[in-house]
């Protein structure tokens, strides 16, 4: 008999095996029991051998730096078996992921840190934030962030790169524009042709390593195969540099600062080997704190003709920055895994990425839990909870890059931790059923608060009469749910500010429904519509959506920014629903659209308030929050700001052109 009888043969009498299907559970069932079982199998591999900063030059003669990371045997040579690789494309240096994946690969080091975050359990304090941190470090998204070595000794390669600009890299740093996204593309071809490489390329990372995934696989490199960021952006102008036009003033020049500064640092072992890098040094020079100088001009400039050129292409939503900076989901044909928080300050761009992907359920998934920056799927790994993350990543890289049918593009396809529930696994989001509805804003007493500046009702019909209800801008919103986001989750600590707004709420109206009859679930993106009256010629409004409960706490669910002369809506990327009312509210935020205010006029604004999901119990209460100010996350331009004046605003409630929310619910409330 020929070879080729024998395997024709074999194939027809081989046992025909399938992957185990995943329960239509966050935890997966026996799918993802197998899918743990081999991320913590012995390794297919001893060991990792690593090639520190390996040129790799650009179409413009701009040469990158990356590590190498390749599976190795027990001799620490590396194997001669080409495996697919995993990208990951960083501003941060390749030395925190270096460090990282140190820490990782420690045993003793690894091991006291998993037991002491499992054994710290302030839960029920003041502190239970601290936590909701801890539990973080258990749940296997650090690998994501590092080179992984369990991913690498179970047969893949890694490859981590300085973008340009940044670490050992030459360049300008050219953050998240069009000729970084071009490296990115250059990067990911040349991966594939190494001859370490099967051709088969992943990408994983967070934040900004999750933003250069989105964008990457929306060009369609023929190589890239998969994709699995982490609390990524579609948009990191509109989720973070300005969101609601308003500048994030805490987080923003923290991060410019840091990555600026760790650029500067010098490859100090090319110095003693005397090949140091002459053009890394020039380029240093010539641009050391990139972007730093258009934030501090948009923040001080008082009038608008004083504006840098650079500040004016931010605000211009037509200009190259602002168009290279907005991402398109819907060009992604490869698969991806979203992981995001519903308090991550890209929340916004992860729900809607998500739905904009044209991938079919399951080639396409999304993982949301109940958590900021820094402490992705903080419960992961969890009873009740999804696989860790580490886990679900290496599942899919196996099933897309090596093309192992393990079950997990039957997981999901949407898996979300409800914000006053637990986890639940849905098709869509928002969850099927959905029906959005309008609750109106009244000057009529709730009775459920005696702090705030005016204690307002939230009803399912218009009030009668007309009220108009004054807020000044304060600083109490430096104790509050948004401060906690802006700073990646660091105030999350606190529970006074992170999980109860009543100190905040002191600078604001509040608007507090009925208690609902039975749970109740908002899920999908919130717009609340206020029609306002300004002292000024412009103004500043931040709006939140709470759950308040019996004992009277205020925990924000979502939350939305709006500078009143940007209010102009982008109806080619807004929503209504099929009353006309917006359910996502995009705005121009461009000075070309600007529309100063006329003191004393009335002015209807629609404020997009980010996607949610959540459960209000029974017996607790929807609140809507508004506030003349945001301090800690944002401020507005600095004409903008001296526009208004600090001044008071008004909110004009009146029955025949009414102030509501719109709101996306299940269940009976008895509203």
């Amino acid at each position: 008999m020929s070879a080729g009888a024998l395997v024709l043969l074999t194939a027809f009498v081989a046992p025909i095996t399938t992957a185990t299907p995943a329960d239509s559970t966050p935890e997966g069932g026996a799918a993802a029991a197998e899918w743990t079982a081999a991320a913590d199998a012995p390794p297919q591999y001893p060991n990792v051998v690593i090639e520190w900063d390996v040129p790799i030059t650009m179409s413009d003669g701009t040469v990158l730096k990356g590590n190498v990371y390749r599976p190795a045997d027990a001799s620490g040579h590396a194997i001669d078996t080409p495996t697919p690789t995993v990208l990951n494309l960083t501003p941060y240096t390749k030395l925190g992921s270096t460090l990282a994946s140190t820490a990782l690969d420690i045993p003793v080091l690894s091991d006291a840190v998993l037991r002491i975050a499992g054994q710290l359990d302030l839960s029920g304090t003041p502190l239970s934030g601290v936590t909701d941190s801890t539990r973080a470090l258990a749940n296997g998204w650090a690998r994501n962030f590092a080179a992984d070595h369990k991913l690498i000794r179970s047969g893949y390669t890694q490859v981590v790169v300085d973008v340009r600009g940044t670490g050992f890299s030459q360049g300008v740093w050219d953050v998240f524009r069009d000729r970084e996204q071009q490296d990115t593309v250059e990067v990911i071809d040349w991966v594939s042709h190494q001859p370490w490489s099967t051709g088969e390329v992943g990408m994983n990372g967070m934040s900004y390593s999750g933003i250069n995934q989105l964008q990457a696989a929306a060009k369609q490199p023929p190589a890239l195969k998969a994709i699995f960021p982490m609390v990524p952006s579609e948009d990191p102008f509109r989720d973070l540099v300005a969101p609601g036009g308003a500048l994030g003033v805490t987080f923003m020049p923290a991060w410019l600062g840091a990555v600026n500064g760790a650029k500067l640092l010098p490859d100090l072992t090319a110095l003693t080997r005397g090949d140091f890098d002459l053009q890394w040094l020039f380029d240093r020079v010539q641009n050391p704190m990139v972007f730093l100088d258009v934030l501090l001009n948009a923040v001080f400039s008082p009038r608008v003709e004083d504006l840098s050129p650079q500040v004016q292409q931010v605000l211009d939503d037509q200009s190259v920055m602002r168009r290279s900076w907005s991402g398109h989901p819907e060009r992604i044909q490869v698969p991806t895994f979203i992981v995001g928080g519903w308090h991550d300050v890209f929340v916004d761009s992860q729900v809607h990425a998500y739905n904009e992907i044209p991938l079919p359920p399951g080639r396409k998934q999304l993982l949301m839990s109940s958590t900021y920056h820094l402490n992705p799927g903080a419960n992961a790994g969890s009873p009740g909870s999804p696989p860790r993350i580490d886990v679900l990543q290496r599942a899919w890289f196996d099933k897309w890059l090596k093309g192992i049918d393990n079950g997990i593009d039957s997981y999901g396809p949407i898996n979300v931790q409800q914000q006053g529930g637990g986890w639940l696994t849905t098709p869509s989001m928002p969850q099927p059923g959905v029906e959005y509805r309008r609750m109106y804003l009244s000057a009529a007493p709730s009775g459920t608060t005696a702090t705030s500046v005016h204690d307002g009702s939230l009803l399912p019909d218009p009030s009668p009469g007309e009220d108009r209800l004054t807020v000044a801008p304060g600083v109490l919103s430096i104790c509050s749910r948004d401060s906690a986001q802006e700073t990646a989750g660091a105030l999350s600590l606190i529970d006074m500010c992170a999980k109860d707004s009543r100190i905040q709420e002191a600078n604001g109206l509040t608007f507090t429904s009925a208690a609902v009859a039975e749970p109740t679930t908002v899920s999908g993106p919130i717009t609340v519509h206020l029609e306002t009256v300004h002292d000024a010629t412009d103004g500043f409004w931040t709006t939140t959506v709470n759950d308040v409960a019996p004992d009277g706490q205020s925990r924000v669910l979502a939350s939305g920014q709006l500078v009143a002369s940007l209010r102009a809506i982008d109806e080619s990327r807004s929503a209504r629903d099929d009353k006309g009312d917006y359910t996502r509210a995009v705005p121009f935020l461009s000075l070309a659209q600007r529309q100063v205010l006329v003191p004393g006029a009335r002015t209807g604004l629609d404020i997009s308030i980010n996607a949610t999901d959540a459960v209000l119990q029974p017996g607790h209460r929807l609140r809507v929050d508004v506030y003349a100010s945001n301090l800690l996350k944002a401020l507005p331009v600095g004409p903008m700001l001296v526009d208004s004046g600090l001044s008071p605003q008004h909110v004009q409630l009146r029955p025949d052109a009414p102030s509501f929310v719109n709101l996306p619910l299940l269940g009976r409330s008895g509203w």
